[in-house]
């Protein structure tokens, strides 16, 4: 009887961290894409990006759903790797995120066509990271010496 119940606490502890990053994927995915659709279906703003001298694009959902799970998804599999290595991967792995996000802030207001793209995408990148880096600390559990 112990042992069946260490083991079921032991699957437990493992399930909680990966339930808790899952859910901030799907969060994050779902912060994107209500910024996206507030912006683009109720505000009328039309996202349109240019890298360098080329055509503007525009900047649809499937871009932004994908873009935001490749992202979360590297950023899950960082925090994984550095819990392996290091007793303080949360506060390493945070640091990075926050480093992150500020550099990715750079790209809209590099690459936005108008104020209003540049404005939505901000948001955008700002609230996915809200999501995603609290849902990693939480996962994240207790740090080892913390």
């Amino acid at each position: 009887m112990a042992m069946t119940t260490t083991m079921e606490s032991t699957a437990s502890t493992i399930a909680r961290p990966n339930w808790t990053r899952a859910s901030g994927v799907a969060g994050a995915v779902i912060a994107a894409a209500a910024v996206w659709a507030i912006a683009v279906h109720l505000l009328g703003v039309h996202l349109l990006v240019r890298f360098g001298t080329g055509a503007p694009e525009s900047v649809g959902i499937g871009y932004v759903l994908g873009a935001t799970v490749i992202g979360s998804l590297v950023g899950w599999g960082l925090l994984v790797l550095l819990e392996r290595r290091t007793s303080r991967a949360r506060t390493i792995w945070t640091a990075i995120a926050v480093v992150a996000v500020l550099m990715s802030l750079s790209l809209p207001l590099y690459a936005g066509v108008s104020t209003s793209t540049k404005i939505t995408l901000a948001v955008m990148h700002v609230a996915v990271a809200a999501v995603l880096i609290l849902a990693m600390r939480l996962g994240s559990g207790r740090q080892r010496g913390a």
